[in-house]
């Protein structure tokens, strides 16, 4: 399938092809140096006054982690998850070291974890970024310290095909990827008037 995304100009590759598919080749792998890549690319990803507050539990299909991953997931993500090379769940810290409030932990894991879908994109992976799991189960089977909040689950592997699939997983397979037009995001001298 080609979701190249339909820019208004041409984008760099990682962004243009980027996209969240659901249908993964269950028999893909993710190797060792690919898979610290991804992680890798995450810790370079920047921070508010470099606090780094992302953090990551992560495994590989047939490792106990994944199953625990897995099992976290909602009912529908874990139709199709299971198929993932690996599986990850994206923390941020809220509480800095000296017990304060942690300025933009959210927005750092949000950083981080694009970081680490663009790399899966240079590696010739896909991700798919998940809200549809269980945060207090994820919380209680990895020990979660309460100033860390799991915010985010991913999805990682290679392109499978729409066999087998459920219809309504089909139809969001082939369904073409759409934004809001750029003329509704950026503005210019007041709210509305767009610079675009």
């Amino acid at each position: 399938m080609d979701k190249t995304a339909d820019s208004s100009v041409p984008l760099h590759p990682l962004l243009a092809e980027r996209w969240s598919p659901r249908a993964l080749n269950p028999s893909a792998t993710i190797g060792d140096e690919q898979f610290t890549a991804l992680f890798e690319a995450a810790r370079w990803a920047p921070s508010w006054g470099n606090t780094q507050p992302a953090r990551f539990i992560a495994a590989r299909r047939g490792e106990p982690t994944f199953d625990r991953i897995h099992g976290t997931l909602s009912r529908g993500n874990k139709s199709w998850a299971g198929d993932a090379a690996a599986l990850a769940i994206g923390v941020a810290q809220s509480v800095n070291d000296e017990g304060e409030p942690m300025p933009y932990g959210e927005y750092g894991l949000g950083l981080a974890t694009e970081n680490l879908v663009l790399q899966a994109v240079a590696e010739g992976l896909h991700a798919h970024q998940m809200a549809g799991f269980d945060r207090e189960a994820a919380r209680v089977e990895f020990a979660i310290p309460d100033d860390f909040e799991p915010l985010v689950a991913i999805a990682i592997g290679d392109l499978g095909d729409l066999d087998g699939m459920p219809d309504r997983l089909v139809e969001k397979e082939l369904r073409p990827r759409l934004r809001h037009p750029l003329a509704d995001l950026v503005f210019t001298d007041s709210w509305g008037t767009s610079l675009f």
